[in-house]
């Protein structure tokens, strides 16, 4: 059975600007709403997030609830104090809304939930800003580009030349190392290269279900 909850809430968002009000008070509506049709409440962070990558989350989860907005908003919603709360220790979740995360609502087993968070990964294109996975090195010699690509690929840094038609990588050129924070130029030859070394892997990191918190990281 769900826990009923402490009150009918009115959730004061006064101390949000005025600016995209509406949205913010969407969002707590939404999740206020969610929290009466689901049993489990999970946190879960994330890197490297796309669009498209969290699409296939939704798509994958489509029987549960992904929601992700801004952290103050969504800790407003869930209450960040005993007093705020709707729900008896949702306060200890909203604590944990903290660098890139989102809240998974689902009636599914919790062990289900986990396996699933366990094997999912999602391999993307990188972008400028990301942290490089692996080290990229490309040889010397000739690379998969038409004789247009020269100017551009100068461009973005690398040694190539046309020789007899044939664009060719002078010197090996290594493109980023490992760790590294990619530039919005590195990323772009990964990409026209097609080396997808950006990684979606979201976290599980605690779960609320009937009034009992559990950290799971």
């Amino acid at each position: 059975t769900m826990p009923k909850s402490k009150r009918n809430k009115q959730v004061s968002l006064t101390k949000v600007k005025k600016t995209g009000r509406a949205g913010k008070e969407a969002l707590v509506q939404t999740i206020t709403d969610t929290l009466e049709d689901y049993s489990h409440v999970y946190v879960f962070s994330f890197e490297n997030m796309r669009t498209a990558a969290l699409k296939d989350l939704r798509m994958q989860l489509k029987k549960d609830r992904l929601v992700v907005g801004k952290q103050t908003v969504m800790a407003i919603a869930l209450g960040r104090s005993p007093e705020e709360e709707p729900k008896e220790n949702l306060h200890l979740v909203s604590k944990h809304l903290s660098g890139s995360s989102g809240l998974l609502f689902s009636s599914k087993p919790k062990q289900e939930i986990l396996d699933f968070f366990a094997q999912y990964e999602e391999e993307d294109f990188a972008t400028g800003g990301d942290t490089a996975e692996e080290e990229v090195v490309i040889a010397a010699g000739p690379v998969p580009f038409q004789h247009t690509m020269v100017d551009q690929l100068r461009k973005l840094g690398m040694p190539v030349m046309l020789k007899s038609g044939v664009v060719v990588n002078e010197q090996e050129y290594k493109v980023c190392a490992k760790g590294q924070t990619l530039t919005p130029e590195q990323a772009k030859i990964l990409k026209l290269f097609k080396r997808k070394i950006g990684e979606f892997k979201p976290r599980i990191k605690c779960v609320w279900h009937d009034g009992s918190f559990e950290e799971l990281v």
